[in-house]
């Protein structure tokens, strides 16, 4: 798995991140369907609040960047078991496809599963499009 591009990428920016309230530094790498890479990392604030999950970060940079359709996600921490994305960061990866492979690394082991497996019965645009519209709905 080291030579993995998507875990050298996610080692990479977990190396970079700003986490100096937590001490829990975390890199993620976001694959796009075209095979593009975007990286992100844990970016902390004094408002705890405001801080952004390197997941998020990836999916900021690959939407900035064009992409909207995803393989993979492959994200690197420090903990055993390896951390897997928080609820905030499953309901925003999940707006861009449920079938989306989730890969976690920690130092000794990993995990790997759907999306749509970490985040069942999600809220999702079909929500939305099934919802009553106006107040005469």
């Amino acid at each position: 798995m080291a030579d993995d591009p998507l875990v050298r990428a996610a080692r990479e920016a977990q190396a970079r991140a700003y986490a100096p309230y937590s001490r829990y530094p975390v890199g993620a790498a976001l694959e796009a369907e075209d095979g593009r890479v975007f990286a992100g990392a844990n970016v902390e604030n004094a408002s705890y609040g405001l801080g952004i999950c390197a997941e998020r970060s990836a999916v900021s940079a690959a939407v900035t960047a064009g992409a909207q359709r995803f393989r993979r996600i492959v994200v690197v921490s420090d903990s055993e078991p390896p951390a897997t994305p928080c609820g905030a960061c499953r309901q925003v990866l999940v707006e861009f496809g449920a079938d989306l492979v989730v890969e976690t690394v920690g130092p000794r082991s990993t995990g790997r599963w759907r999306l749509d497996d970490l985040l069942p019965a999600s809220f999702r645009r079909t929500t939305l499009a099934a919802a009553p519209r106006g107040p005469d709905a």
